[in-house]
């Protein structure tokens, strides 16, 4: 009997790990080994989060404000690999019983070898891309608008309209904006022409703190892009708060709040703005949706010392 169990234990042990949590080997190609989507209800509205893979870089530059050795200290505390870092992509999805919504589009299987599983995890959800009625952006980086085309330019959402924020749309559809834009993100203007292009008639704005339907809010975030937006979505006395890229990992940004990402086109604003967000969905105890956040990239934040622990939701 207890050689048994000694073989059971090996055997789960031997196990790959959970898909939103990479090993800290290379991989040459996504795996999953659970359900790709996470469904759960905001009032009446149908919330369902969809895994689209993750992209690995190194941890070193990544931070911009602090020594290589108290990023991987951070790293470490919570289990992390130190030499690896692997941001996750999740695409929200909400039917509020009017029209299906998507914020951001995913990755498009143009980035990484680890990305571009949405459509089929979409498939696996029950979630049509011809269904789809508004997609909501909440900023125009690569990794969230890339899935709004195929590689040949094709639109992915043959149905949708697509809004962006104000302010974000006035910033990158401007080309004189490119010389003031942080050199990394210069190739943004050319890649928001591309990928709007298929949408031209059906695309729009919204202003921040406006209700774009009714029960979804945008609310200003400005910092990681010049309009950058998340969204309060409410229904019936309930609430969510969609904080797109307030913050990356939350076990390295959320915990440090002060640390300045790489990705941050004006990192003080960013870190004032994840501030103020990561205070308020503390102090109102709101359920959170991360696109960077491990999956199934939902939960809650609590204050915890200097900054804050994010507290996965637990799987039904």
């Amino acid at each position: 009997m207890e050689t048994t169990r000694r073989a059971a234990l090996a055997a789960a042990l031997a196990l790959p790990a959970f898909a939103g949590r990479a090993a800290a080997q290379p991989a040459a190609a996504p795996a999953m080994q659970a359900p790709g989507w996470y469904r759960f209800q905001v009032g009446g509205f149908t919330v369902t989060t969809v895994f689209d893979g993750y992209n690995r870089r190194a941890v070193e530059g990544l931070v911009r404000n602090a020594p290589l050795p108290d990023v991987q200290a951070t790293l470490a505390e919570s289990f992390l690999p130190t030499t690896s870092y692997d941001g996750p992509y999740t695409v929200t999805f909400v039917d509020t019983g009017r029209q299906l919504i998507a914020f951001d589009a995913g990755t498009g299987g143009q980035m990484a070898a680890t990305a571009g599983l949405l459509p089929r995890n979409m498939a696996a959800a029950g979630l049509d891309p011809a269904r789809v009625g508004l997609v909501v952006i909440t900023h125009c980086h690569q990794d969230h608008i890339h899935g709004l085309t195929t590689r040949e330019g094709e639109a992915v959402f043959p149905n949708a309209q697509i809004l962006v924020a104000e302010p974000e749309w006035a910033w990158w559809s401007d080309p004189a904006n490119e010389t003031r834009s942080p050199e990394g993100q210069r190739a943004n203007f050319a890649n928001v022409a591309r990928r709007f292009a298929p949408y031209r008639a059906r695309q729009g704005q919204f202003a921040p703190g406006a209700e774009i339907v009714p029960g979804i809010h945008a609310i200003a975030a400005h910092g990681h892009s010049p309009g950058h937006c998340i969204v309060r979505i409410a229904d019936g006395g309930a609430q969510a708060m969609l904080l797109a890229d307030t913050t990356h990992r939350p076990e390295l940004f959320a915990r440090r709040p002060g640390l300045h990402s790489l990705f941050d086109f004006d990192p003080q604003a960013a870190e004032a703005t994840r501030r103020r967000v990561l205070d308020m969905v503390a102090t109102d105890r709101l359920r959170v949706i991360g696109y960077h956040f491990p999956f199934p990239a939902v939960g809650h934040v609590a204050r915890e010392g200097a900054g804050y622990r994010y507290i996965a939701a637990e799987w039904a």
